[in-house]
Formats: C-alpha cells, sequence, structure tokens
C-alpha cells in the first residue's frame, strides 16, 4: 500500500497534469484499434486511463463541433436620433437600402420570423 503523504499528493498532480500531442494521441488510439487490442492493456502501457482511449477515439473520428458563435456576421447598425413625435413605428433599413416598417405593436414571435428570414 503506498502512503498518502505530502510526497504522494504531488506526485499524483503531476502525472494527472500530462498533456499528449495529437500525434501521440493519433498514435495510441491506431494501437487500440489494430485486431485483438484491448483498451485496458494499450492504456496501461502507455499510463493512461482506458476511458480516454474512448474519448480520443470519438474526437479524432468526429469532426469538431462549432462554437456559438462562429460562421455569425455582424451587420453595421446605425441608431437613428429619436423623431419628435412618437410615431409607434419601427424600421429595419437592409444594406441594399431597402426598408421594412411596422408599428410597434407587432408580434414578437413575426418579428423574430422575419429577422430568422433575413439572415438567409
Amino acid at each position: 500500500m503506498k502512503s498518502a503523504g505530502p510526497d504522494r499528493v504531488e506526485d499524483d498532480r503531476a502525472r494527472r497534469r500530462r498533456f499528449w500531442s495529437e500525434e501521440e494521441k493519433r498514435r495510441i488510439v491506431a494501437e487500440f484499434g489494430e485486431p485483438g487490442a484491448s483498451a485496458s492493456v494499450v492504456a496501461q502501457r502507455h499510463g493512461l486511463n482506458a476511458n480516454l482511449l474512448f474519448t480520443w477515439r470519438r474526437q479524432l473520428r468526429d469532426p469538431p463541433k462549432r462554437l456559438p458563435g462562429e460562421g455569425v456576421t455582424l451587420l453595421p447598425v446605425t441608431v437613428a436620433p429619436e423623431p419628435s413625435a412618437t410615431s409607434g413605428r419601427m424600421e429595419i433599413v437592409l444594406l441594399g437600402g431597402e426598408r421594412i416598417s411596422f408599428g410597434a405593436d407587432v408580434d414578437a414571435g413575426v418579428l423574430v420570423r422575419i429577422v430568422k428570414a433575413l439572415r438567409r
């Protein structure tokens, strides 16, 4: 049985902080993919948890997921000064100069559908 003294804690932390390059991951996952290979045996040989092999295999097989906000294009927006008289109307001006006007009482769901349609 190993002692749980201060030296042991530092050793455990150092072991858990191992970083694997993508090349190393690919090589180890390829080893795991050989006929008759066992995840636990391959993992023990490289000093890692067998679950990590399955995670790496999935990461290397599946394309990376898009992060929220990736591929979003921001459009320039200008805020016009408020008119002196409240008109109760709103207007969206598109890049091409087209204008979409609607009343301030427009249904929020309808407005969301309009904006989504314009983004396509």
